[in-house]
């Protein structure tokens, strides 16, 4: 089997709650997702997504997906999308870095490799646990009491794990920290997630501040060494995020007792081989793991759902269902939640089929 086109597609992903915001006063209200086509001369296409959450989070943007696999297309044309390995190196050898724009090409190779194989991809990652798997709710920055009302209806929605966004001026976070956790039920975890905002002191300040409530503290600051002083200084679960990028960085961390938590962002390794290869990395370790991505509909919710199910249950600290945040589907059969929890695929391959009507025409044409 050889790769014979790829296409790439632009689908903007409007907001269900209007805006999404976050640490430094950051604000997305549609963001702008990148659809990838990886057509085969066995008459089989694959499909993946990728979708960075605004050119100021990561070192990834919208654009640059685009025009980073127009630039990679070429190098991928003729080559067995099944290979997928052999095909990583193949990306890696033809451009340097830029792991966000490989991601989508990744998945769309193993949503083929398992319908050549009549295959879920979840089964192909390492197998399938259990039925299903919880989720979790991010609540975007607001007033501390504006925040502590919505966890009340997200309940309702059946979520038990609630990611509240800080990273703001230390006294406010204090107060939604401690705000949230007042509504918190038994069973319920909640996680304050800086997404790198605070300096150093402020962390300290917030930390000490919170000392009696049980919640995890995310990606404090922007380095991975600031994030070490205030995980030295805290008496609570850390979490990292934002600086995990790769095995070298888990295996520093774990090294370091610098985590109790990571979070596995699929675009961030560049595409699911890689994760993959963290995720069993921490397996090993016995590292608990947030499995998601930077964002996305329903082909990259698809994705997280099949390597978060096929993640042992007891290492899987949680996961996301980005397609309901978004008011637009760009695929049928993506997995959706029920009752706070979600199952991924049993059909072959990522088990999705885009909406063309939603894709229209496409902005990247390689053959």
């Amino acid at each position: 089997m050889q790769i014979t086109r790829i296409l790439a597609y632009r689908v903007d992903l409007p907001l269900v709650e209007g805006s999404y915001k976050w640490s430094g006063g950051k604000s997305v209200s549609v963001f702008d997702s990148t659809i990838v086509a990886v057509e085969t001369d066995a008459g089989m296409t694959g499909y993946g997504e990728v979708c960075p959450l605004g050119p100021f989070y990561l070192p990834a943007y919208a654009q640059g997906a685009r025009a980073g696999i127009k630039e990679l297309g070429p190098h991928l044309l003729g080559e067995d999308p099944t290979q997928i390995v052999k095909l990583t190196r193949r990306m890696d050898a033809a451009l340097q870095g830029h792991a966000y724009v490989k991601s989508a090409l990744d998945m769309a190779c193993w949503d083929i490799l398992g319908k050549a194989t009549n295959q879920p991809v979840c089964v192909l990652l390492g197998g399938r646990y259990g039925e299903d798997f919880g989720l979790y709710r991010a609540i975007s920055q607001e007033a501390p009491e504006a925040m502590a009302a919505r966890v009340a209806d997200y309940r309702a929605q059946g979520y038990r794990r609630f990611q509240l966004k800080v990273g703001g001026e230390a006294d406010t976070d204090i107060q939604r920290i401690h705000a949230v956790a007042a509504q918190l039920q038994p069973g319920d975890r909640l996680v304050a997630d800086a997404n790198t905002g605070w300096l150093m002191h402020d962390a300290l300040r917030v930390v000490r501040g919170v000392r009696d409530v049980d919640v995890y503290i995310e990606q404090p600051c922007r380095t991975y060494e600031e994030c070490l002083t205030v995980r030295r200084h805290c008496d609570h679960p850390f979490v990292l995020d934002e600086n995990i990028d790769s095995v070298d960085v888990l295996l520093r961390g774990h090294a370091d007792r610098a985590m109790d938590v990571v979070n596995i962002k699929i675009s961030k390794f560049g595409g699911l081989t890689k994760a993959r290869q963290a995720r069993d990395l921490c397996a090993s370790l016995g590292v608990a793991m947030t499995i998601e991505d930077s964002w996305g509909g329903d082909i990259v919710t698809a994705a997280i759902s099949h390597l978060a199910h096929s993640t042992p249950p007891e290492l899987l600290f949680s996961t996301t269902d980005f397609n309901s945040y978004v008011t637009v589907s760009c695929a049928t059969g993506a997995p959706q939640r029920q009752n706070g929890r979600m199952t991924s695929s049993l059909q072959p391959g990522l088990g999705v089929e885009p909406r063309m009507d939603v894709l229209g025409t496409p902005l990247v044409d390689v053959r």
